[in-house]
């Protein structure tokens, strides 16, 4: 069966940028290998299309900062986390 996948980079103001934010050779790599089985994309988050969410963190301590979902946050599972290279946490979740 296809995956459709919906990826982007997006730094903690909002901006969306893929030239900015370089991953390291390691998590360059893991994206190369993930995009290898995807058949395209798809935006459907409001229309409850969505069956997993991957989420690839930097972890920086800020102290404060904006959520990473606007509005209410939607009900979700936490069914994984790994660590990719030195310096990003995947977290993957479902939703509930």
């Amino acid at each position: 069966m296809a995956k459709l996948v919906f990826g982007m980079n997006q730094s903690l103001d909002g901006y969306v940028d893929h030239m900015a934010f370089a991953p390291s050779p390691t998590l360059f790599r893991h994206f190369i290998e993930e995009a290898q089985g995807q058949a395209g994309s798809v935006y459907g988050t409001e229309l409850g299309l969505i069956d997993e969410y991957r989420i690839y963190l930097h972890p920086v301590v800020l102290g404060h900062g904006k959520p990473y979902f606007a509005g209410p946050r939607p009900p979700l599972r936490l069914m994984a986390n790994d660590r990719i290279g030195q310096d990003v946490i995947r977290l993957t979740y479902v939703p509930a």
